[in-house]
């Protein structure tokens, strides 16, 4: 009765295992996470060779950028703190990625959202107000002046047909020379502070600022809780509503979401919307959070860097927390790896860089790494727009 038994029993247990495994295969695809993190490995596999040519030993040249970034509690807080505004802007690359939009101006609307919520800030109503209603107010400005301009291109695209590339670039230099001119000028006096020794604006309201979570450099504020609840309702927005249906529709096929009865048109311009928001919040926090007054210098490549997280994260709102916090990890950590090691700051940009690459060329990840097919996940498509699936 035993021996007639086993049989039954190995081959039962036989199926379960079988039904496990092909469970997981089906609903855990590790392809999308497993390109990125290649991508990385390699990043750093180039970043080591470089640095040993100059001859210098990798291994401790990163070490000492490993402490540099987690060393000791206060690092650790610098290293979240410096991920906050990447957090914004690859959103709002990510946003714009999957209406099918290629957003390369998170940089001119940063510096919008930063300019507007420093200058509201200063309003004389708002010295008198609660943090409690403040807080918000400055955060929204920034939203606002982020949107106003991401809207811009948005339109443009919709109605004339411009392309957004061309325009949010254009824009990012319209931005940045509006902010220097506004924050400089002292005939006429705009929104200097006359009596700061460099270039900014007033300070903005004490009650407006963002409470403090840690003494770091930079200091970690409350700004870091906006970015990761930010990241969380974009994800559902994308996952469980109409929006965000009819927004990954759009990004995956204009022409069939047309016929499907949805308007393009108002797709494209509330995603440039919403996508420049992302970025002007982000700046605010800055603005609000860590210095308390606006600096065209302070989003210098920000923008830009966005564009790698947002790849890095596979246009993945949750992913970009930990590619954003890779990122703050990098800057922080290279002045430590320069100042034991002798190694520039310029070797993270370079391995920065390359991950940029990496990523989007992810034909060479695979074919090193020897992964077949995509996973069915894309970021960008060869014809007119960038998206994901």
């Amino acid at each position: 009765m035993t021996n007639g038994d086993t049989p039954q029993q190995n081959g039962s247990g036989g199926r379960a295992s079988f039904d496990v495994i092909a469970w997981i295969k089906s609903w855990w695809n590790l392809q999308p996470i497993l390109v990125p993190l290649y991508a990385l490995l390699l990043s750093f596999v180039v970043g080591g060779v470089l640095i040993a040519l100059i001859g210098v030993n990798p291994f401790e040249a990163y070490w000492a950028l490993l402490r540099g970034a987690f060393g000791s509690p206060e690092r650790l807080a610098g290293t979240i703190a410096r991920s906050v505004p990447y957090v914004g802007s690859a959103l709002a690359l990510a946003f714009a990625f999957r209406a099918g939009l290629f957003n390369i101006g998170a940089e001119g609307q940063l510096l919008a959202g930063g300019i507007t919520a420093a200058w509201v800030g200063t309003w004389s109503f708002m010295f008198d107000l609660p943090g409690i209603l403040a807080v918000p107010i400055i955060l929204l400005a920034g939203f606002v002046g982020g949107a106003m301009w991401g809207g811009i291109p948005g339109v443009l695209r919709a109605r004339t047909g411009a392309h957004e590339v061309i325009t949010t670039i254009m824009l990012n230099s319209i931005a940045l020379f509006m902010s220097r001119w506004l924050v400089n000028s002292t005939d006429p006096l705009i929104l200097r502070d006359t009596t700061a020794s460099v270039p900014r604006t007033e300070l903005i309201s004490p009650t407006a600022r963002l409470g403090e979570l840690a003494d770091s450099q930079p200091p970690l504020h409350l700004g870091v809780f906006v970015m990761i609840i930010l990241c969380v309702v974009v994800w559902f927005v994308l996952a469980r509503t109409t929006f965000g249906f009819e927004t990954i529709t759009v990004g995956s096929n204009p022409h069939a979401a047309h016929y499907a009865g949805i308007s393009v048109s108002k797709i494209i311009i509330l995603a440039m919307l919403f996508s420049g928001g992302f970025a002007g919040l982000a700046a605010a926090s800055e603005v609000a959070g860590t210095s308390g007054f606006f600096q065209p210098g302070t989003f210098a490549f920000i923008g830009f860097d966005g564009i790698a997280i947002a790849l890095l994260a596979r246009a993945n709102p949750i992913a970009i927390l930990p590619a954003a916090f890779l990122w703050g990890a990098l800057l922080k950590g290279a002045p430590l790896m320069q100042q034991e090691a002798d190694v520039s700051i310029d070797v993270v940009r370079i391995i920065q860089s390359m991950v940029l690459l990496f990523v989007a060329a992810d034909a060479i990840v695979r074919y090193l790494f020897r992964m077949k097919g995509d996973g069915g996940h894309h970021i960008a498509t060869t014809s007119t727009s960038w998206g994901s699936t």
